[in-house]
């Protein structure tokens, strides 16, 4: 009894204590649970790391403080714009300019940044933030965003350098557009916000504008239309390639090959756009027809480089001719690089699939080039990422189609458009109810998130099987 009786005591001793426990129960088990998946699945983490992100701003944007009327937006067009702005998307339902605040620009802008940073990154860097610590997965997840650009114990070292390397490239392009906008006429701050809201958009391919019309009025002016371009160019060929580019410099063989790949493909994809676009839109009396030589061809140039996934536009989209809209879904939907600000299926999707029409055709058993094989499994991951965006597309445009009412070559143009996260619009967003904004704002999360995800899952997932069953071929084509 007295031994009992002296112990009594300590349980009341540790009970002022109880609350705090109590109160670092909830950080323990999101911590424990945002662990948990790190290191099982990076799938969900993704997928968990960009809903409440998402989330987040869409909450921020329903304030208020947000809207220049003082009143609550409704919720299908927060959520629309804040899956716009963190999918680096830029379709837009209200207008940036006259319906948002600086606070609602700001949230934007935040979310622009935040969401440029990659799918994976922002995963990783969840986890880091939560647990304080990436798992042997974790830094298998960071590792496969950043195309296993360096050791695995160099993690955390290479997400400093993504965002590094953001802030650097985005602060060179605001020093490069305040100017000009001071010289326009604007005071210094505005100067100062359109520079920088520029800059964070158009390496993002983001593609929002804080002015009401847009960079139209800048159509013919080089000095803002060539940093739009160099940043939408840089931003499109991902974080991989500009960190091969900063060590190795323009040093061909030194280059891996994911960057021959994506350099290569970008630069015939844009070359081919700016050619076709001309040749399209030369003689259209309501784009570019009385224009001279000079401002068809950077109204061209503009337009390829925009296409696959900036967002910019110089010209109506409605008013293009319809073999112009054809070209530009088929750009959209090839987007730039992979773990890069742009969408689309990514350019190096698109060279392993022409590569292996390429040897199929010769009758060679290896996919082969620049001296190296590409594994089957890539292949496969290839055809995955096709497959899947060409079905989340071929869905929503149905869906679309049966909700608006509208024409076809719109339905297709805004359904690649949201898909492939460009931003490009016919203006059909902003005419859909409800429900088919609800459509387009999971199409951009899933464009952003899913095949990314998917080729991410695929690649870091081995099954062994000890067996295999006879080969045998069926009829093909």
């Amino acid at each position: 009894m007295t031994q009992s009786q002296s112990r009594s005591p300590r349980p009341a001793s540790w009970h002022p204590d109880q609350p705090e426990r109590e109160g670092l129960w909830i950080f323990t088990g999101l911590r424990d649970f945002i662990d948990n998946i790190a290191n099982t699945s990076p799938a969900r983490l993704a997928l968990t790391a960009f809903s409440l992100v998402i989330l987040l701003f869409t909450g921020l944007l329903s304030l208020p403080a947000a809207s220049a009327d003082g009143i609550v937006t409704p919720l299908h067009d927060a959520m629309f714009t804040a899956a716009s702005a963190v999918c680096v998307t830029g379709l837009t339902v209200v207008s940036t300019a006259t319906h948002w605040t600086f606070f609602g620009q700001l949230v934007i802008l935040v979310g622009i940044f935040v969401g440029g940073l990659g799918t994976l990154t922002l995963a990783s860097l969840l986890a880091l933030a939560v647990s304080k610590r990436l798992g042997v997965r974790g830094k298998l997840i960071a590792q496969e965003a950043m195309n296993n650009a360096g050791r695995l114990g160099e993690v955390g070292t290479l997400l400093r350098i993504v965002i590094t390397t953001s802030v650097v490239i985005e602060g060179a392009l605001a020093l490069a557009l305040i100017p000009r906008f001071m010289i326009l006429g604007e005071d210094f701050w505005q100067s100062v916000w359109h520079g920088v809201f520029y800059s964070i958009s158009a390496f993002n391919n983001a593609g929002f504008t804080p002015h009401s019309d847009g960079i139209v009025p800048y159509e013919t002016d080089l000095w803002i239309l060539i940093p739009l371009m160099l940043g939408v160019f840089l931003g499109s060929l991902g974080f991989p390639v500009v960190m091969v580019l900063q060590q190795n410099g323009l040093n061909w063989r030194k280059w891996n090959l994911h960057t021959k790949l994506t350099i290569q493909v970008s630069f015939i994809l844009l070359a081919a756009g700016t050619f076709l676009w001309a040749l399209m839109e030369w003689d259209n009396a309501r784009t570019i027809a009385h224009m001279n030589l000079g401002d068809k061809i950077i109204h061209s140039l503009f337009a390829s480089v925009m296409t696959r996934s900036g967002g910019f536009n110089l010209v109506d989209q409605n008013y293009m001719e319809s073999t112009t809209m054809l070209l530009t879904d088929a750009l959209m939907f090839a987007g730039g690089g992979s773990a890069s600000t742009a969408g689309g299926i990514k350019v190096t999707t698109i060279a392993v699939m022409f590569l292996a029409i390429a040897a199929e055709a010769r009758g060679d058993a290896d996919v082969k080039v620049y001296g190296r094989t590409i594994p089957q499994g890539t292949m496969r991951v290839a055809i995955s990422v096709i497959v899947a965006g060409a079905t989340l597309v071929s869905v929503s445009s149905f869906l679309l189609l049966q909700i608006s009412g509208a024409t076809l070559d719109r339905v297709l143009f805004e359904t690649i458009s949201a898909f492939a996260t460009v931003g490009l619009s016919t203006n059909l967003s902003a005419e859909l109810p409800p429900e088919g904004v609800y459509v387009l704002t999971a199409l951009m999360f899933m464009g952003r998130v899913g095949t990314v995800t998917l080729a991410a899952a695929l690649a870091l997932r081995q099954r062994s099987q000890l067996y295999h069953y006879p080969e045998e071929r069926p009829i093909i084509g």
